[in-house]
């Protein structure tokens, strides 16, 4: 699972208000490469929650990226590189997805996080 991905998740457990963002757990972390778009790249910069972004990259073990971040960042190579590796280029293999309201955890297997809810759930 990318951190793309992550950062659209959340916990739809019945009653839980804040389900964003989900606590990563890793357990196997894997790179793999993909070419860089940097028109992509900056639009997805708007779409990105930037601290929940940088919390899960680190809790991946990336960090290469800022704190504070602001547009003009974006045409910079460096940022743009680094912003592409952890947006992109890093992949949760093993792990979970904890839900920041409830410590529900939703196991992550080759890559798939599982975010089906029990009975009682839903």
């Amino acid at each position: 699972m990318r951190l793309l991905t992550h950062n659209m998740l959340s916990s739809n457990i019945k009653g839980v208000e804040k389900g964003f963002p989900l606590r990563i757990e890793a357990e196997k972390v894997v790179e793999k490469p993909v070419e860089m778009n940097a028109d992509f790249l900056r639009k997805m910069f708007e779409k990105v929650e930037w601290k929940a972004f940088l919390e899960a990259s680190r809790s991946m073990g990336y960090t290469q990226l800022p704190e504070e971040v602001d547009s003009g960042m974006l045409e910079s190579d460096e940022f743009l590189s680094r912003f592409h590796h952890a947006l992109l280029e890093l992949h949760l293999e093993e792990g979970a997805l904890v839900c920041p309201e409830t410590g529900r955890r939703f196991p992550v297997n080759k890559g798939i996080p599982n975010m089906l809810l029990h009975e009682d759930e839903v």
